[in-house]
């Protein structure tokens, strides 16, 4: 999987912070969707955070994802690239426990029914709380393209 192209998109899903603020529902985060409650800062870091330091975070959470996904997921590497980068970005937002609650959804991106996949996330509350986000990773699920993909 293109780890440019993930980071691209997850720095343009989550946004860049460098100082502490509480996402939609009110939970401390900073960087680029790093919850801080599941992992604070390292010691001797302080605010605002430097683009290196923003980094190493989004790069440890991605490898959480990733790792979270061969784990319990051991199919999804066989997907096509974006295919790959929709879950591991879903991964990425939700933690690996609240994307297993996609049983019907993961079942049929497993069997490779695209169509339904997209359709279960479409019918999902994520869909509706996560804007522009869910829209164009339904339509990446359903279509093997990523609309609207970052130049990097």
């Amino acid at each position: 999987m293109d780890l440019v192209l993930l980071d691209a998109e997850l720095r343009r899903d989550e946004g860049v912070r460098y100082v502490p603020y509480f996402d939609q529902f009110g939970n401390p985060t900073v960087g680029i969707g790093h919850l801080l409650t599941g992992a604070p800062i390292p010691q001797g870091w302080t605010y605002p955070l430097t683009d290196d330091q923003v980094t190493q975070l989004e790069n440890h959470d991605i490898q959480i994802a990733l790792a979270s996904l061969n784990l319990h997921l051991s199919w999804w590497s066989a997907m096509d690239e974006v295919r790959q980068r929709v879950i591991a970005n879903m991964c990425f937002q939700l933690g690996i426990n609240r994307l297993l609650g996609f049983h019907n959804t993961l079942a049929s991106m497993q069997a490779g029914n695209y169509a339904v996949a997209a359709a279960g996330m479409k019918n999902s509350l994520w869909y509706g709380q996560s804007g522009d986000r869910s829209i164009r990773l339904c339509q990446a699920m359903l279509t093997g393209v990523m609309p609207d993909e970052p130049v990097i």
